[in-house]
Order: C-alpha cells, then structure tokens, then sequence
C-alpha cells in the first residue's frame, strides 16, 4: 500500500461525500435565496419563514434522492469491504 493508493481512497471518501450531500445544500441554499428575496421585497422579517420551507425542500430532496444515495454509499461501503484484503497487504 503507497501513498498514491491512500490518496485515491481518501479523494473517493470525499467525492462520495460530496455527491451525497451536494443535493441536499444546493437546494437549501436556491430555497433560503428565494426566501431572503421575498423577505427584502416584503419586509417581513420572520426567521421561521427561512427554516421551514428549507426543511421542507431537504425533506423532499431526501424522498425524490434518497434511493440513489443509498444505492451509492452501499455501492461504495460494499467495494470498500470487498477490497479489504487488498487494502491491508
């Protein structure tokens, strides 16, 4: 094991981790956008306007995403333990 291969390993942690969160914080951050514009041209100042609708929107993303996250880290949490061997030696 050299250190190019720990480097793949760890790159593939994170871009997994990217992947899995990515849709989850892109749609919370358009939701929070369209609120705080409703918020500027209301003038209402109201921080549950900005939390609920974001939960909600995550909430959705998780149900309508939520299979191919899962199917994802299995995939990767299966090829991890599967090369186990490989990765001690």
């Amino acid at each position: 094991m050299n250190d190019d291969f720990i480097l793949n390993l760890g790159q593939e942690a994170i871009k997994i981790g990217i992947f899995l969160a990515g849709p989850m914080l892109l749609v919370a951050m358009v939701v929070g956008i369209a609120i705080s514009i409703f918020q500027a041209v209301t003038q209402i100042n109201e921080s549950t306007l900005t939390f609920i609708p974001k939960m909600v929107a995550i909430v959705v993303v998780l149900i309508v995403a939520g299979p191919w996250m899962l199917e994802m880290i299995t995939n990767y949490t299966t090829d991890l333990f599967t090369h186990l061997p490989d990765y001690i030696r």
